[in-house]
């Protein structure tokens, strides 16, 4: 018998980042490329820059707390190196879906979604 891993669930996302490479301005990058998933920075977005809790971000993700926390973490790293080495930071990939058409209320402000509250769902 063969047993299969559980797929992986998407994770999900506002819209992807208007920027999605960044680096040294006035020097050569140094270092490898780092390479940061698109659900790293929608955790990195959620916690820091709308402040919200990880229990606020994991619901808006459809993930499991501990799953924002280790997303959250592999971020911060990536980020780290990035800024230590001089490298250039590219955001792309990973496993996410965007949040549905329907679901507004949780829109970064950025897209065409609009807000309207946090921490539920539209229509509940």
């Amino acid at each position: 018998m063969i047993i299969l891993p559980r797929p992986r669930k998407g994770r999900r996302v506002c819209c992807l980042p208007q920027n999605t490479v960044f680096g040294p301005l006035h020097t050569p990058p140094h270092g490898d490329e780092v390479v940061m998933t698109v659900d790293e920075y929608e955790a990195i977005r959620l916690l820091d820059l709308e402040g919200l809790t990880q229990e606020e971000a994991a619901q808006r993700m459809d993930v499991a707390r501990t799953t924002v926390q280790r997303i959250y973490a592999a971020a911060r790293r990536k980020v780290a190196e990035a800024l230590y080495e001089g490298s250039i930071l590219r955001i792309e990939g990973g496993d996410y879906e965007f949040y549905p058409p329907e679901d507004t209320a949780w829109g970064c402000g950025r897209c065409r979604r609009h807000r309207r509250g946090f921490g539920r769902k539209h229509g509940e």
